[in-house]
């Protein structure tokens, strides 16, 4: 029998944690710090600063900073302002499974109570997150399973964020239990298909799930009911195995451009076409992509606003065929209206295959059929995204990204010394640990 999803979290230690699982959070610690880096710089983030400062100031509770910014709020403010920055860049750690996100919640709600609740070791942190990682996971695959709606991941990593505060609080299994309950049914059960449909700042809805998770266990630990979970405790079957798998490791991938993952086999197809048959821009006269319905939802061919460029496909697939990167220089304003990639971007045709979406439910496929001026066509394999993981990112890709994106904003050296601490951050004393939390916390 496995133990209950509440004795779990709070029984869990450090000498519990296999090696792939570690190797798993040490890879998000760095990838995540990386994508909040970036993040910090956009109009989003600095807008959910803006709201986090009116309303959420230093409580009781102690003050906790918001992610890469420095600023002093509540746990709450802090988690909310840190989790709609991450979100503002969709190149965070993602599980496919669950059609979502989990660190882009934990790190900023878990690094806020690590402020507050004093100085702790980065094993004792890995255990806190490997809670708040695994009880997302399972709650959110249970979720899709169980809902008639497609939810956006702040539904379900705000219980996985309210079972490990309750946790870092120091509270027993009954109180993680209420917890959790409390975390599910405030969680924003966000309708994703409308930010598909409708790309606004609301993105991902982690920017209010990693304080629901937070505000949860606050008021379990003053009395505060609200168990069950029935994500947690109705849905057995994504529990059976509990404490000896882990859907952390099986589930957690890593993107390699800063989009929407329903684009990236597309974008990766049209990389790989335009290097086999050494085209340019210039050549392309259109782009079929085939793919599933909801990734044809995406569409995007004239984004007007970084949201819509985040959840779009053509527009995406465009400026990898016409800058052969979406780095950095991609996320600036200025790209939305270059005219060769709106050029590109008008002539990609979106194919709804019943077949794709009928086999896109662990994976997300796409092929794609390059048409070129002088009447030639070239039609790549179906393939799934690089990054997934029966095609893994690299250590050394994840750090290449890490510094793609943190060196401009942070300074190669200080990007370096998070880099080397967090890719060891479970084997930091206290003060190592602090440290590392201050470089990520402070701002640029």
């Amino acid at each position: 029998m496995p133990p209950p999803f509440d004795a779990f979290a709070a029984d869990l230690t450090y000498d519990d944690l296999p090696e792939d699982l570690l190797w798993v959070l040490r890879r998000s610690f760095l990838d995540t710090m990386g994508v909040a880096a970036v993040a910090s710089t956009t109009e989003m983030a600095d807008r959910a600063r803006r709201g986090a400062k009116a309303m959420f100031g230093p409580t009781d509770a102690g003050s906790a900073r918001i992610l890469m910014d420095g600023t002093p709020l509540s746990p709450a403010g802090a988690a909310m302002a840190g989790a709609f920055t991450v979100d503002a860049v969709d190149a965070h750690d993602t599980t496919s499974p669950c059609k979502g996100h989990a660190g882009s919640a934990v790190f900023p709600a878990l690094l806020a109570m690590a402020e507050v609740t004093g100085p702790m070791t980065g094993a004792a942190f890995a255990a806190h997150l490997a809670v708040a990682y695994e009880v997302s996971c399972r709650a959110g695959l249970a979720q899709h399973a169980t809902c008639p709606d497609y939810h956006t991941s702040g539904a379900w990593t705000a219980v996985g964020v309210a079972t490990a505060t309750a946790r870092m609080l120091g509270c027993e299994s009954d109180i993680i239990r209420e917890a959790a309950g409390i975390g599910e049914y405030h969680g924003p059960r966000s309708q994703m298909m409308r930010c598909i449909d409708f790309p606004t700042n609301v993105r991902d809805g982690v920017g209010w799930g990693a304080p629901s998770g937070i505000v949860a266990a606050y008021l379990a630990r003053e009395g505060f009911t609200g168990a069950p979970a029935l994500t947690c405790e109705q849905a057995p079957e994504f529990w059976a195995d509990l404490g000896t798998a882990w859907r952390t490791v099986e589930d957690t991938s890593y993107k390699a451009y800063p989009c929407c993952r329903w684009a990236h086999p597309s974008i990766d197809a049209v990389a790989h076409l335009m290097a086999q048959h050494d085209l340019t821009h210039h050549d392309v006269a259109g782009v079929d992509i085939t793919t599933f319905h909801n990734a044809t939802r995406l569409a995007g061919h004239r984004p007007a606003t970084p949201d819509e460029f985040a959840y779009g496909i053509a527009f995406p697939v465009a400026t990898m065929i016409v800058r052969g990167q979406i780095g950095v220089p991609e996320l600036a304003a200025a790209t939305l209206s270059d005219p060769d990639i709106q050029r590109v971007s008008d002539c990609i045709r979106l194919i709804d295959d019943p077949h794709f979406t009928e086999i896109s439910q662990g994976k997300r496929w796409a092929q794609v059929t390059l048409h070129t001026k002088d009447g030639r066509s070239f039609e790549d394999a179906p393939r799934t995204p690089k990054g997934d993981n029966d095609q893994p990112l690299s250590d050394t890709e994840i750090l290449d990204k890490f510094h793609l994106f943190a060196d401009p904003v942070l300074g190669s050296a200080r990007a370096d010394e998070i880099a080397d601490l967090s890719t060891r951050f479970d084997s930091l004393s206290a003060s190592e640990l602090s440290h590392l939390i201050d470089l990520c916390l402070s701002a640029p």
